[in-house]
């Protein structure tokens, strides 16, 4: 059984389709009324928005949106992480700015959105709001994903080129209806930056286990057994030209990682709903529904409070339809 039959060509990078439409729903849904009851009347927006970043990178093709979605760690020195100075600005200035953008800005993306973020809701600039909102869920699902945070991004230096999509689109997408997904309502973090830093060490240090679980899986397994063939017996690849891991060895790794990818997924959830939870509330908390008119008001309360509750009672999320619209 092939993961092509599952998974579409279009969900190959940045998480996925999949994935992503999910972490920033979810998050809209974990977030107190007056917040998340404005964010879900934009519910729709806010779902499929969340891969546009990865638009603007692949189909688009450009060079400032890339380095935002990745930290190469391990270039400023295993063991001495906690030394990478917080700010972009004494980054610069330690590394320089040449080296800063080469080895990426995810960190610093991460921040810079907030503050964005916070001054959009201060002015109630509605679209900015919903656009940098969407896009920081976004970059928020990237800081969980562990290869974003390594030098060895696809496997390309261990002999396991195409993890990074099997391990962010591929299992997910398989997999993804059993995870239980719901962490508790989003709340204030008292120091941004430091949690951002904290949430990319914490993936950081999954990197290893994910391609060396991976690693001593395969040991002893021919190609057959991890890839999907056609008629001919030929490894099928995809449009990327990877190689297409089959649906039973798909299954053999999800089980490995011992739930890894629903905590991730479930972590960065969690994470876009309190950061703009504590973007709104440093803005002053200011009121949201005179930004809608008052029939999309009354009808959004009623239907986010229906579908937040059973996402908190029951840890899964409600079905959303895939968009087949985007073609990274």
């Amino acid at each position: 059984f092939c993961l092509m039959a599952l998974v579409p060509h279009n969900s190959v990078f940045g998480w996925g389709i999949w994935a992503h439409y999910r972490i920033n729903h979810g998050a809209v849904l974990s977030l107190p009324d007056t917040l998340g009851a404005f964010l879900y009347r934009h519910i729709d927006y806010m779902t499929e928005e969340s891969v546009v970043p990865d638009v603007r990178k692949h189909d688009l093709n450009d060079r400032a949106e890339a380095i935002r979605h990745y930290i190469d760690l391990e270039r400023f020195g295993e063991g001495k992480l906690t030394e990478l100075p917080r700010s972009y600005k004494a980054a610069i200035e330690k590394y320089s700015q040449d080296s800063i953008k080469k080895n990426g800005m995810l960190p610093w993306t991460l921040t810079d959105h907030v503050q964005m973020l916070t001054k959009a809701f201060r002015e109630k600039n509605k679209a900015e709001i919903l656009f940098l909102a969407a896009d920081l869920g976004h970059y928020v699902g990237d800081a969980h994903m562990p290869l974003h945070t390594s030098l060895n991004h696809d496997g390309q230096y261990t002999g396991q080129k195409g993890i990074h999509s099997f391990w962010e689109a591929e299992l997910p997408e398989l997999f993804g209806h059993e995870y239980h997904l719901y962490s508790g309502q989003a709340g204030y973090i008292t120091d941004v930056t430091e949690a951002v830093f904290s949430v990319l060490m914490r993936s950081h240090t999954l990197a290893d286990t994910l391609l060396q679980t991976e690693a001593a899986l395969r040991l002893g397994k021919s190609d057959k057994d991890l890839y999907c063939t056609d008629d001919s017996g030929h490894i099928r690849k995809n449009k990327f030209g990877q190689p297409e891991f089959n649906k039973e060895y798909a299954q053999k790794y999800h089980v490995a990682l011992k739930g890894m990818v629903e905590r991730q997924m479930k972590a960065a959830m969690k994470f876009a709903a309190d950061l703009w939870f504590t973007a709104w509330v440093d803005a002053g908390r200011p009121r949201l529904d005179d930004m809608d008119s008052m029939g999309a008001v009354k009808k959004s309360k009623s239907d986010f409070e229906s579908e937040s509750r059973a996402f908190r009672q029951s840890g899964k999320m409600p079905e959303i339809a895939t968009s087949d619209e985007y073609s990274f």
